[in-house]
Protein backbone atom coordinates (compact mmCIF):
# COMPACT_ATOMS: atom_id res chain seq x y z
CA UNK A 1 0.00 0.00 0.00
CA UNK A 2 1.28 3.61 -1.02
CA UNK A 3 1.32 6.15 1.96
CA UNK A 4 0.66 9.59 0.78
CA UNK A 5 3.28 11.65 2.54
CA UNK A 6 3.76 16.29 2.14
CA UNK A 7 7.43 16.71 2.47
CA UNK A 8 8.28 20.42 2.22
CA UNK A 9 11.46 21.12 -0.07
CA UNK A 10 13.06 24.01 -1.12
CA UNK A 11 10.08 25.91 0.95
CA UNK A 12 7.71 24.25 -1.35
CA UNK A 13 5.52 21.15 -0.30
CA UNK A 14 5.41 18.09 -2.55
CA UNK A 15 3.26 15.20 -1.95
CA UNK A 16 5.28 12.01 -2.29
CA UNK A 17 3.17 8.67 -2.93
CA UNK A 18 5.29 5.95 -1.51
CA UNK A 19 5.70 2.59 -0.32
CA UNK A 20 8.00 3.04 2.28
CA UNK A 21 6.90 4.52 5.72
CA UNK A 22 6.67 8.55 6.61
CA UNK A 23 9.43 8.32 8.34
CA UNK A 24 11.40 7.51 5.89
CA UNK A 25 10.24 9.36 3.14
CA UNK A 26 10.72 12.51 5.41
CA UNK A 27 14.02 11.81 6.23
CA UNK A 28 14.90 11.54 2.33
CA UNK A 29 13.32 14.69 1.78
CA UNK A 30 15.37 16.20 4.70
CA UNK A 31 18.30 14.95 2.85
CA UNK A 32 17.54 16.67 -0.26
CA UNK A 33 16.43 19.75 1.44
CA UNK A 34 19.26 19.76 3.35
CA UNK A 35 21.46 19.93 -0.16
CA UNK A 36 19.03 22.32 -1.59
CA UNK A 37 18.70 25.27 0.69
CA UNK A 38 21.93 26.42 0.65
CA UNK A 39 22.56 26.70 -3.35
CA UNK A 40 19.48 28.58 -3.11
CA UNK A 41 20.82 31.54 -1.07
CA UNK A 42 22.43 33.40 -4.38
CA UNK A 43 20.89 33.94 -7.63
CA UNK A 44 20.25 30.21 -8.60
CA UNK A 45 16.51 29.32 -9.94
CA UNK A 46 14.84 26.54 -8.32
CA UNK A 47 15.58 24.08 -11.33
CA UNK A 48 19.27 24.97 -11.40
CA UNK A 49 19.56 24.31 -7.63
CA UNK A 50 17.98 20.99 -8.03
CA UNK A 51 20.16 19.72 -10.56
CA UNK A 52 23.30 20.85 -8.32
CA UNK A 53 21.40 19.51 -5.12
CA UNK A 54 21.01 16.18 -7.84
CA UNK A 55 25.03 15.92 -8.70
CA UNK A 56 25.99 16.54 -4.81
CA UNK A 57 24.02 13.73 -3.97
CA UNK A 58 24.66 11.57 -6.55
CA UNK A 59 28.73 12.15 -5.66
CA UNK A 60 27.73 11.14 -2.24
CA UNK A 61 25.88 7.94 -3.52
CA UNK A 62 29.25 7.23 -5.43
CA UNK A 63 31.61 7.60 -3.05
CA UNK A 64 29.12 5.54 -0.99
CA UNK A 65 29.33 2.71 -3.22
CA UNK A 66 33.24 2.89 -4.00
CA UNK A 67 33.24 2.70 0.25
CA UNK A 68 31.46 -0.04 0.45
CA UNK A 69 32.94 -1.88 -2.22
CA UNK A 70 36.36 -1.45 -0.45
CA UNK A 71 34.89 -3.03 2.65
CA UNK A 72 33.65 -5.91 1.03
CA UNK A 73 36.98 -5.95 -1.11
CA UNK A 74 38.71 -6.17 2.57
CA UNK A 75 36.20 -8.77 4.35
CA UNK A 76 36.76 -10.86 1.31
CA UNK A 77 40.58 -11.13 1.39
CA UNK A 78 40.10 -11.19 5.63
CA UNK A 79 37.81 -14.23 5.13
CA UNK A 80 39.88 -16.02 2.18
CA UNK A 81 43.06 -15.02 4.78
CA UNK A 82 41.04 -16.83 7.03
CA UNK A 83 40.51 -19.59 5.54
CA UNK A 84 44.26 -20.19 4.40
CA UNK A 85 45.10 -19.97 8.37
CA UNK A 86 42.77 -22.55 9.07
CA UNK A 87 43.85 -24.83 6.80
CA UNK A 88 47.52 -24.16 7.93
CA UNK A 89 46.56 -24.96 11.66
CA UNK A 90 44.92 -28.14 10.46
CA UNK A 91 47.79 -29.28 8.81
CA UNK A 92 49.71 -28.32 11.96
CA UNK A 93 48.07 -30.22 14.09
CA UNK A 94 47.88 -33.37 12.01
CA UNK A 95 51.98 -33.15 11.65
CA UNK A 96 51.70 -32.71 15.63
CA UNK A 97 49.54 -35.79 15.94
CA UNK A 98 51.82 -37.89 13.86
CA UNK A 99 54.60 -36.79 15.54
CA UNK A 100 53.07 -37.65 18.80
CA UNK A 101 52.33 -41.53 17.89
CA UNK A 102 55.72 -41.97 16.65
CA UNK A 103 56.97 -41.79 20.12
Amino acid sequence: MKNKIVVTIGDRDYTMLAVEDEAYVRRCAAHVDQQLKPLLSGRLSIADGAVLAAMNIADQYFKEQETAESLRLQIKETLDESAQLKAELSEAKREIFKLGNKK
